[in-house]
Parts: structure tokens; C-alpha cells; sequence
């Protein structure tokens, strides 16, 4: 064998097919660096998945050097699993039924580090972390993995001469667990969730007496929070029982979707390491408990100047004749958006009647917490942005932020009109109705030709397959009797803890 075969078939699978910026090799020489000086014994490979769930494998920090060069293969059936982590396609058929050529007959792909995204776990001991991409063993990118799709929407809209800022304002429930429910009779599937107890007693928003009662154990989160490196702004808690909010300072690109996985995991684990539960679900199927949202904060930056573009310069207008167009985008693609913003049999209970805070039409305001979009800021004003106020916690971010590109790049290239800003977002109006079901806003994907541009067909259809089968099991499982509000018991099974 020739010299040259031989130095060809040692290159790295990331070296072969060129999958790394100077940045990220220059990163990943620091990475090398820190498993020796910290002492790291293991490091965390991740990838987020169709549903934002991370998942991986654990391996010895004498093997992370060399995968995070050749990556570390994972089974492509993850693909196909729906939120109780069931095979929705038939994966041993030709393209796992999803038209995948490359996934028939249940094979590998690959799981190629970012180097930049590494972190050490401030929780598990001599515990590293790094947050992947998904790649084919021909080097091509899993067309389906959602970080590659909020890349690939980043990247049009580069393009078009802006970056994304996304800043994140989460809210959630934390329990104390009273029983893990690991008894065998429980372990159904998807199992029992455990039985927990309420932290809070809830209905007294923003009270400084309900945050110091709970502080012990929100300082556990914050600090390794901060330790984490993320931009955590403040800790709240918020009016029903057990519920609290965190906010974020805003990020760039592909950043804040990596911040929200690793927030939901980071609170998951620490909680449950002391005891407690964190649920990101939406309505929990306890009794008093209120519905929490994510409401995403967003604006575009010139390229050029790194200004941000939605800043007003006259007096008359809160928005920039840009920021109008995006906004009347997002308003336009409302309806197939919830499909990403809201992406669970669950969300839906939040667009549930009026003066909820939550929306159920797609109108907007300059600072009405009843609209949709609610627009912060006023004419020249920097921290000038939109708030979406749609999202439920379980969103996968990448699809939540890659929908509200591309439905505000749709509002661009069409010279949208947002019209008048509205003053009673919860009586009829001209906006758009929300879906009022998972179902609902299904329909309306398959019928949007701004994703099916955006996402692409094989992408829509795959996504709406697999929504479709988890609305399947819920019929199959719930009464009829339930009204639309109530959350059945399938739906806690499903939810309550699913992260």
C-alpha cells in the first residue's frame, strides 16, 4: 500500500469530509487540552433529537480525543421515535419508511462533536459535555436532524443579510418527588410518572416570601446554571402552584437553540439529584396546577452594521419597515407555526378561553400580554424586538427559532403588512384563529407552502407522520368525555416527564 493510501485512510472522518470550521478544530485542540488539566474521566457525547430530547452516549475520556475527530455512531431508528419513544416508521424497509436512503434497514449514523459547545458538568463529577451533529458514514448530513435544519434556516437567512437573536423566557414546574414509581407494576410503557408534592403554594405572583421559601433549592439550580456559562438574567416565581420562570439575555444563531437543551437538561438532572422533578410539560394533570409557556424574544442584526433591524426611526412607527414585514409574517404563517411552537397533544390547553395570557388569534400589540406577538421597545430604541408568546416548554428550539425565520423571511419577500396593532386581543377580530388542537395546526403544516419551502416536503411530511401517530395514541387511550380543557391521563404519562 502506498504512502499516500496509507495517510488517506488515517484521516479523520471530520478531517475526510471537511465537516469543521478553523474554529471549531481550533476548539477542539482546547478540548484536548481540558479532559487532561481537569482530570475528566468521562465525557457526554449529545445530540438533540426530532423532539429536542438529548441523547448519546457516555465514554471514557481516554476515547474522547479520537471521537470527537471520528465521531461515535448511533442507531438511525431514533429517527423515528415519537415522544413515548416508540417506532413510528418501518424502519428495516427501504429508507426506514421515511425516504432516508441511507436509514434503511435500521443502520448507523454518526455523531459529529461541535468542539465549541463543550462544557463540564458543574453537577456529575470529572464529567464532560459536548453538544453533536448528525452525519451519514458518506459524510452527508441526516437531512431530518433538527440542528442541521436551524443551521440551514440561519444560513438564508445570512443570506438575506441578517443574523438571528433569540433571547428565552421559560417557564416550568419543579415538584418534590414523593415516589420515583420504579415498582415493577409501573413500569407500563411509557411508564408511570412519579407521585410528587407541591414546592409552592402558588397565587401570589412575584412575592418575595413564596421565592425565599423555595430559594434553597432554586440556588442549587441557579449556580449550576451559571456555572454552565449560560446568560441567565433572573429567577421568578410565577402565579400557579409550583411554577416558576427563568429569562435569558439574548444569543446569536445557532447559540440560544444549544442554550434552551442544555438549560432543560442541566435543570432536570440537578433537581433530580436533589430529590425534586422539573417538567417542562405544559399543563400538568394535577389538580390547580396553570399551563406555562416559553415566550421567545427575537430580532434580526445587519450583517453589515451588526445594527439591530427592527429599530424604528420615526416616531410614528414602534417597528422598522423590516421588522413590520417580519412581524407580518410570523402573523401570516401563524397557524401551521404552532405545529413547532407547540408541538404536543398537551400545548393546546393553553389556548383555552380569554384573559389567560396566552393568545388564541394571531394579532399583535405594542404591550398587551393577551396578543400573540407583543412588540418591546419604541422608535430608535436598541433593545427593540418581538416577542412570541405562542411557545409551550416542550418546544424543540430549533424548530421553534427555524419557524419563526422562515415565516418572517416570508413576510419579507412578500412586503407584508402586519396592520393596526390590536387593543383586545381576545375578542373577534380580522387575526387569524390559533389551532385549537394538535390536529388542528397539522393540517395547517401540510397545507403551508412557506415550510414546505423552508423545511422542505420530505421534512414536513416526516415531522407531521410522526405527530400524527402520537395524536393516534392519545385517541386510542382517552375518553370522550373529556372537555376540550381537561388534561387526561394519557397526557401526563406522555409529558410529565418526557426530557
Amino acid at each position: 500500500m502506498s504512502s499516500h493510501k496509507r495517510r488517506s485512510l488515517a484521516r479523520s472522518f471530520v478531517d475526510r469530509y471537511g465537516l469543521w470550521s478553523e474554529a471549531q478544530a481550533r476548539a477542539a485542540a482546547a478540548v484536548d487540552k481540558a479532559i487532561v488539566q481537569k482530570s475528566l474521566e468521562l465525557v457526554r457525547f449529545s445530540f438533540p433529537d426530532q423532539h429536542g430530547v438529548l441523547r448519546g452516549k457516555t465514554l471514557l475520556a481516554g476515547e474522547a480525543s479520537q471521537a470527537l475527530r471520528n465521531g461515535v455512531t448511533m442507531t438511525s431508528t431514533l429517527f423515528a421515535k415519537d415522544t413515548a419513544h416508540r417506532t413510528v416508521f418501518p424502519v428495516f424497509g427501504p429508507g426506514a419508511g421515511i425516504g432516508v436512503l441511507e436509514m434503511g434497514g435500521a443502520g448507523n449514523f454518526i455523531m459529529v462533536a461541535d468542539p465549541r459547545t463543550f462544557r463540564t458538568l458543574p453537577w456529575a463529577d470529572n464529567t464532560g459535555w459536548v453538544l453533536c451533529d448528525c452525519y451519514f458514514a458518506n459524510g452527508r448530513k441526516v437531512p431530518i436532524a433538527t440542528r442541521h435544519l436551524y443551521c440551514d434556516a440561519l444560513a438564508k437567512l445570512r443570506k438575506a443579510g441578517f443574523d438571528y437573536a433569540a433571547g428565552i423566557e421559560i417557564e416550568f414546574h419543579l415538584f418534590k418527588i414523593e415516589d420515583a414509581r420504579l415498582g415493577a407494576d409501573t413500569l407500563s410503557w411509557p411508564t408511570e410518572p412519579p407521585l410528587v408534592s407541591h414546592t409552592t403554594h402558588g397565587y401570589q405572583y412575584l412575592t418575595e416570601g413564596r421565592y425565599d421559601q423555595i430559594a434553597c433549592v432554586l440556588d442549587v439550580l441557579r449556580k449550576n446554571v451559571v456555572a454552565l456559562g449560560l446568560p441567565l438574567q433572573s429567577l421568578e416565581v410565577e402565579f400557579g402552584p409550583s411554577q416558576y420562570e427563568l429569562t435569558f439575555a439574548a444569543e446569536i444563531g445557532v447559540t440560544a437553540g444549544d442554550t434552551m437543551v442544555l438549560l432543560r437538561s442541566a435543570l432536570k438532572q440537578v433537581a433530580r439529584r436533589h430529590g425534586y422533578l422539573v417538567s417542562f410539560m405544559c399543563r400538568p394533570r394535577l389538580p390547580n396546577t396553570l399551563a406555562s409557556g416559553w415566550h421567545l424574544h427575537q430580532s434580526l442584526l445587519d450583517l453589515k452594521s451588526r445594527a439591530n433591524a427592527f429599530i424604528s426611526q420615526n416616531d410614528k412607527d414602534v417597528l422598522s419597515p423590516l421588522g413590520r414585514e417580519f412581524l407580518a409574517g410570523l402573523l401570516a404563517n401563524a397557524r401551521a407555526t404552532t405545529t413547532f411552537t407547540t408541538p404536543t397533544v398537551n400545548g393546546y390547553k393553553r389556548y383555552q378561553g380569554v384573559n389567560t395570557m396566552a393568545p388564541i388569534q394571531a394579532v399583535w400589540a405594542t404591550d398587551n400580554r393577551g396578543a400573540m406577538i407583543r412588540v418591546i421597545g419604541e422608535a430608535g430604541d436598541s433593545r427593540t424586538h418581538l416577542e412570541n408568546r405562542c411557545g409551550e416548554p416542550l418546544a424543540n428550539p430549533y424548530l421553534y427559532m427555524a419557524s419563526q425565520i422562515y415565516a418572517g423571511l416570508d413576510g419579507i419577500n412578500r412586503n407584508l403588512d402586519p396592520g393596526p396593532p390590536t387593543q383586545a386581543p381576545y375578542q373577534k377580530s380580522s387575526g387569524l384563529a390559533l389551532p385549537a388542537t394538535l390536529e388542528e395546526a397539522l393540517a395547517a403544516l401540510r397545507a403551508s407552502a412557506c415550510f414546505r419551502a423552508g423545511f422542505g416536503e420530505d421534512f414536513v411530511d416526516y415531522y407531521a407522520r410522526m405527530k400524527e401517530a402520537e395524536i393516534v395514541r392519545c385517541r386510542k387511550e382517552t375518553t370522550n368525555n373529556l372537555q376540550q380543557a381537561d388534561v387526561s391521563e394519557w397526557e401526563h404519562r406522555e409529558y410529565f416527564d418526557m426530557l
